[in-house]
């Protein structure tokens, strides 16, 4: 338990301070929301009321610590953070996403519960959120929106990613077989919620005359409309839990090697690191300088249960 306390410690200091530093936020009268997600490791005191020990918040800061949740857990805190932002008015919010190794480490003989021991590895991400007109011309994205989609209802998702005792009672995580047709279904659906608010209008048009032909029975019942997504998103964060994960996504997607870039090039310099892999592939992005002002990223981050989740940002500052 100290090990693990001491990493997230690490982890959180590392992140903030560096977020502190960019951004010239104080700590200790500026944050009015803390929002922190970390799946396998809860221990009491929270992570966030650790957060807000560390940099010693004020009083009145509200905090929430969302766990269990797996690798969609940093857009899951996105998304309430956007709910927040909508209710409470001159804020600012932060986000806190990590993932803890050193207390979930298998040790056992289980090849499923192995895998995530050669996946996993140490990382955060602190993001901060307002909806303070002063922070408009300083302010790097925009949320446009976001879209949750959870499958717990089909018991082959609910068990794709599970947590369980192996026979030796050795406590893992072990990633099922199904999981890429779990998340390709999951995939869909959120799809289907996602695309008619951002796609563009000569998409619209298309997707009319594709509906209008399949009506007719000119074109298969069983077909799907694919927009195109470079029309629509100048950059994708695809979360980067595994090359199998990204190549069945670039294939069905029809991406090309460029636009899976951010996502190849974090899981082969920082492997998987969960819920913070989609901020990992933000600063990518960020870094080979290709964004122009009002041009959109795409996250898409997948987590047990099964989750997908979606986020769309507009670049706001050149």
């Amino acid at each position: 338990m100290a090990l693990s306390r001491e990493e997230c410690a690490i982890v959180m200091k590392n992140c903030c301070d560096q977020l502190f530093a960019q951004t010239g936020i104080d700590p200790t009268k500026d944050i009015d929301i803390v929002i922190c997600n970390c799946s396998l490791f809860n221990p009491t005191p929270s992570i966030s009321a650790m957060l807000m020990n560390m940099y010693k918040l004020k009083q009145t800061c509200k905090n929430y610590n969302l766990a269990g949740m797996g690798c969609s857990a940093g857009l899951v805190s996105i998304d309430l953070a956007r709910d927040l932002l909508n209710v409470y008015p001159n804020i600012n919010l932060l986000v806190f996403s990590t993932e803890n190794i050193t207390q979930n480490w298998y040790d056992g003989k289980e090849k499923g519960m192995l895998i995530s021991n050669t996946l996993f590895r140490m990382g955060g991400a602190a993001v901060l959120l307002s909806n303070k007109n002063s922070w408009r011309k300083k302010a790097k994205f925009e949320l446009l929106t976001t879209v949750r989609i959870h499958h717990g209802k089909y018991d082959d998702s609910y068990h794709a990613v599970f947590q369980f005792e192996d026979g030796e009672g050795k406590v893992g995580v072990k990633i099922g077989r199904e999981l890429l047709k779990c998340v390709t279904r999951a995939l869909t659906q959120n799809m289907n919620i996602l695309m008619p608010q951002v796609i563009s209008y000569r998409d619209m048009f298309r997707f009319v005359i594709f509906f209008i032909k399949q009506k007719l029975g000119k074109i298969d019942a069983k077909e799907t409309f694919m927009p195109n997504f470079r029309e629509t998103f100048q950059a994708y964060c695809i979360h980067a839990g595994g090359r199998a994960i990204i190549d069945g996504l670039q294939e069905n997607l029809k991406l090309t090697d460029e636009d899976c870039m951010p996502s190849r090039a974090t899981l082969y310099r920082v492997g998987n690191t969960s819920s913070s892999s989609v901020w990992y592939e933000m600063k990518f992005i960020e870094r080979i300088d290709t964004l122009k002002k009002g041009d959109k990223v795409w996250q898409v981050a997948f987590g047990s249960g099964l989750k997908c989740n979606s986020c769309v940002w507009r670049k706001i500052c050149n």
